[in-house]
């Protein structure tokens, strides 16, 4: 009965904005509230819930999608974005562009969380698809591609690394197998994938694209837009080397990690921006910051709809279906990889958040490697290719992706869903693989 009622939501959800054309955030909050009540939670409680999903998905990102929007606001007005860009259409050429994004991906995900990194590179994939003439899409869905494999499955990132200790396997072990598992699901879901979307039309949303094409005098040079743009990446992978090689009492590694922190290392840059992007070049502080509060203004009902899809996500826990389904799935008699593969999957398409559903995961079938002597490196590939699967509108990540490549509904399943599910799936495949070979 949970289950139906969570499809029935769904279901209702795409009545009321396909159908009936009604704004995304207004039908998540009326879905996640109807769908409390059905579940059997009183009213009082359900709109707690709602409350409480809007304020944690949005307190966990807001800054970091504020700071970041901020950050590439000015990397894209100032011209770098554009300048980075060219330098990458000039190095590895139209044709091979993919594989430029897919690298820039790969490397910007595996020290920070995928909200920072998506906000963070969305500016450089609409200027090279500007530059390049290229559809959008078949310049975006690789990055994201990227980020969504190192977000799910690979260490040093936060999320894949608490599933690892809490199933006590080898963090370096875990990033090896990864990188081999990660590979071929990259590549399938990013330049594989991309060919069979010729007809989604996607768009920058208005106010988030460079509005005109820089000279060359008008751009900032190569190696401060880059040093600028890559910023908070280098003080996230400092606080990341000092949390693996410092002891807990050193003072470094306590800086480190403060200013390592996503939003901390965020804000920091957006005061580095301004300097480097905006004085130094000779623009007036009026200026700038006139150009930042309008990077707010542009992504209010962005942040709005991700609250909603938190909201959701929130009361699908509180309501107890996440309880139900562990009880429905525990007992089964399956392969311990897929077993954990398929307890992450099905949480993660009922609850949306691939976190919760990890470490949800993890803590289900830790009993299982002890008693099947399953590596529990494996086993964490297997979980986190399972927490990417299918992501819908339940997932503030579907939304996210959805309003920057101004998407419907649809075409946002048909091709960021689709995405999402190559991705858990291969890495399934992967993990299979790989388990012939390690005991």
């Amino acid at each position: 009965m949970p289950l139906l009622l969570v499809a029935a939501a769904v279901l209702a959800l795409l009545v009321l904005m396909v159908l009936f054309r009604l704004n995304a955030f207004l039908s998540l909050i009326v879905v996640a509230l109807c769908l409390g009540v059905a579940e059997g939670m009183p009213v009082k409680e359900a709109i707690n819930s709602v409350q409480n999903g809007i304020g944690s998905t949005l307190g966990s990102i807001a800054l970091i999608i504020g700071f970041g929007s901020m950050l590439g606001t000015l990397i894209s007005d100032s011209g770098a974005a554009q300048r980075i860009s060219l330098s990458l259409i000039r190095k590895f050429g139209i044709r091979y562009i993919q594989w430029a994004m897919i690298l820039t991906g790969f490397l910007v995900g595996l020290p920070m969380f995928y909200n920072a990194g998506f906000i963070l590179l969305i500016p450089l994939v609409f200027s090279v698809a500007a530059s390049t003439g290229l559809p959008l899409l078949f310049v975006g869905l690789p990055m994201a591609a990227s980020l969504s494999v190192t977000h799910g499955y690979l260490p040093p990132h936060p999320g894949p690394t608490s599933i690892a200790v809490i199933y006590q396997a080898d963090i370096g072990l875990t990033l090896m197998y990864g990188l081999v598992v990660a590979i071929p699901a990259i590549i399938i879901a990013g330049p594989l994938f991309t060919r069979f979307l010729g007809r989604f039309n996607a768009s920058p949303p208005a106010g988030l694209a460079a509005p005109r094409i820089f000279t060359d005098e008008e751009m900032p040079g190569y190696g401060v837009s880059v040093f600028t743009a890559v910023f908070p990446v280098i003080l996230m992978a400092m606080a990341t080397l000092a949390s693996a090689l410092l002891p807990e009492d050193s003072p470094l590694r306590r800086v480190l990690e403060v200013v390592g922190d996503p939003a901390i290392a965020l804000l920091l840059s957006v005061f580095l921006a301004i300097y480097t992007l905006g004085i130094s070049r000779g623009r007036k502080m009026d200026e700038i910051m006139a150009l930042l509060t309008g990077s707010i203004s542009s992504i209010a009902m962005i942040m709005l709809i991700i609250g909603g899809g938190g909201a959701l996500k929130q009361v699908l826990v509180d309501s107890g279906v996440g309880d139900y389904i562990t009880t429905l799935v525990k007992d089964m008699s399956l392969s311990p990889l897929l077993l954990a593969w398929s307890i992450a999957a099905l949480l993660r398409v009922c609850l949306g958040s691939a976190t919760v559903a990890a470490i949800t995961t993890a803590g289900i079938t830790l009993p299982v490697i002890a008693a099947t002597g399953v590596s529990p490196e494996l086993m964490v590939l297997a979980t986190g290719a399972g927490s990417l699967m299918f992501s819908h509108v339940n997932d503030p990540g579907f939304w996210m992706f959805k309003e920057y490549f101004s998407l419907s509904i649809p075409d946002t399943i048909a091709t960021w869903s689709i995405m999402e599910t190559i991705v858990s799936v291969v890495g399934l495949l992967g993990v299979l693989a790989l388990s012939v070979f390690v005991g």
